[in-house]
């Protein structure tokens, strides 16, 4: 629960957040290409790469000076297995949402 737990909260961050979708639709890229577009420091950048890699959501490998950046699988295996395993409450709760909207739509007026 606890890699769960840091995963959903290195997600909140919007910077980060962004940092896994354009990993996700780009492939693997290197930090100075995570920097652009940010307005931000590559210290900064840094940071929340760091925040990522010790969440489990991204990897990081060093190819002579530079650092590559991918997404680390099973970190997102683990917020997508949550996710549907809660897919039963959201079904029942949607079920009952339907219930009282079809009766609140068959009294007469």
């Amino acid at each position: 629960m606890n890699t769960l737990l840091a995963a959903f909260s290195a997600l909140s961050d919007s910077t980060r957040f962004s940092i896994i979708e354009q990993l996700m639709e780009q492939g693997e890229l290197p930090a100075g290409d995570l920097i652009e577009g940010k307005g931000m420091s590559g210290a900064a950048i840094s940071r929340h790469l760091k925040v990522l890699r010790e969440a489990g959501l991204i990897q990081q490998q060093v190819r002579g000076t530079q650092r590559i950046y991918s997404i680390q699988p099973e970190g997102l295996r683990a917020i997508a297995e949550w996710t549907i395993s809660k897919r039963q409450f959201w079904e029942a709760s949607l079920d009952r949402l339907g219930d009282i909207l079809e009766k609140e739509n068959s009294w007469p007026t």
